[in-house]
């Protein structure tokens, strides 16, 4: 089992050498993205069949042959994808520095929590297992290996005492939360340990001085950002009387302090809520999609705005960072943006979606 070499996730970075030769060749693997046109070319083929084909000469190209032997389907597909994404972020990170694997090993930390929350949600709500690993996404240090076999646990309690018999980092906070959702039966317990450990450790990796340090910082900030005010939205809709909201603020954001996220939690309505956050970073995006909640009665609608946000923010750091870490941590999330994108729009061919709510769901940029 692969994710048991903590220490070498938690050593500090070495002096950073030049980004120089790591950056040229991420470069070229940038170009070879798939465009907007491809996808579009995509979402409009007839079947899972044909996307395969259209997809013969891409960089998925062996993995889809490796994964197709035994017939084409969306899930074999999907096999592929995950393992095209795998291999990509493996293969970036043997040629990073010590300083760019530290920063970048920090920040993919999220996608450890949240595979970790998926396979808890899907635990206490029962999901057949199939279900649940459509919903995960191996880009942390968690491997597929590892995945299989927290998903293949039998309960909550399981997933909880495998965390702790491998001695990942967050075991403790998993043991912590675990011990509230015994006596409450609420998963937000568990969550919400989940959330607050990843907050902590990554913001006490980040917190050395440097230009990388600090451009991984800013990208764990809107993260960090993004969560509290998923957060408030979600307590707009509940009895917030009975509820200790200061609990749920997590630290390490930018914009979003502990004061603003206290006032936020305890306004009367959404629409109080965006005339606040007008002249925040935030605030344009939420505006944007206010007819579309209206529309669908549904705070999922600005929780998508957010993620989309800050996917953009991501994807542009390079741009003012040429020469640093943010090359690296803007192709790995487009990588990881264009992977979900071809997950959606197989899933979304296998099950008949319709052409235009497929495009509803993908981030295009």
């Amino acid at each position: 089992m692969s994710v048991t070499t903590t220490s070498s996730r938690n050593r500090s970075p070495a002096s950073p050498k030049d980004y120089g030769y790591a950056n040229a060749r991420i470069r070229g693997m940038r170009s070879r993205l798939l465009s907007r046109t491809f996808l579009d070319g995509l979402i409009a083929e007839q079947s899972v069949q044909r996307l395969v084909q259209e997809m013969d000469g891409t960089e998925y190209t062996s993995d889809l042959e490796d994964a197709l032997i035994h017939g084409i389907d969306a899930t074999s597909v999907d096999v592929a994808l995950r393992n095209n994404m795998v291999q990509t972020f493996q293969k970036i990170m043997s040629f990073l520095n010590a300083e760019a694997e530290y920063l970048v090993t920090t920040l993919l930390g999220r996608w450890d929590i949240f595979n970790l929350k998926t396979i808890l949600r899907a635990k206490h709500m029962h999901l057949p297992l199939d279900e649940l690993k459509d919903g995960l996404l191996p880009a942390g240090q968690l491997t597929p290996v590892d995945l299989e076999a927290l998903a293949a646990a039998e309960d909550v309690r399981t997933v909880v005492d495998i965390a702790v018999t491998w001695g990942l980092p967050m075991a403790s906070a998993l043991r912590e939360g675990h011990a509230e959702f015994m006596r409450t039966g609420e998963l937000a317990s568990l969550e919400l340990a989940l959330d607050r450990y990843y907050s902590e450790w990554a913001k006490a990796r980040l917190s050395r001085r440097g230009a990388n340090m600090r451009m991984a910082r800013k990208v764990l900030a809107t993260q960090v950002d993004v969560a509290n005010l998923v957060m408030v939205l979600r307590l707009q809709s509940a009895d917030i009387e009975t509820i200790d909201v200061d609990q749920y603020f997590l630290e390490g954001g930018a914009d979003i302090t502990r004061e603003l996220y206290m006032v936020l939690s305890k306004m009367s309505d959404i629409d109080e809520v965006l005339e606040r956050l007008r002249g925040t970073p935030y605030g344009r995006a939420l505006d944007d999609v206010s007819i579309k909640y209206l529309e669908q009665n549904s705070i999922s609608v600005f929780e998508r705005a957010l993620e989309d946000l800050f996917m953009r923010r991501t994807l542009g750091i390079a741009k003012g960072d040429p020469l640093g870490i943010g090359v690296a941590v803007s192709y790995l999330w487009a990588k990881q943006n264009e992977i979900t994108n071809l997950r959606i729009i197989v899933k979304g061919k296998a099950v008949g979606m319709p052409e235009d709510r497929v495009r509803e769901e993908l981030i295009l940029v």
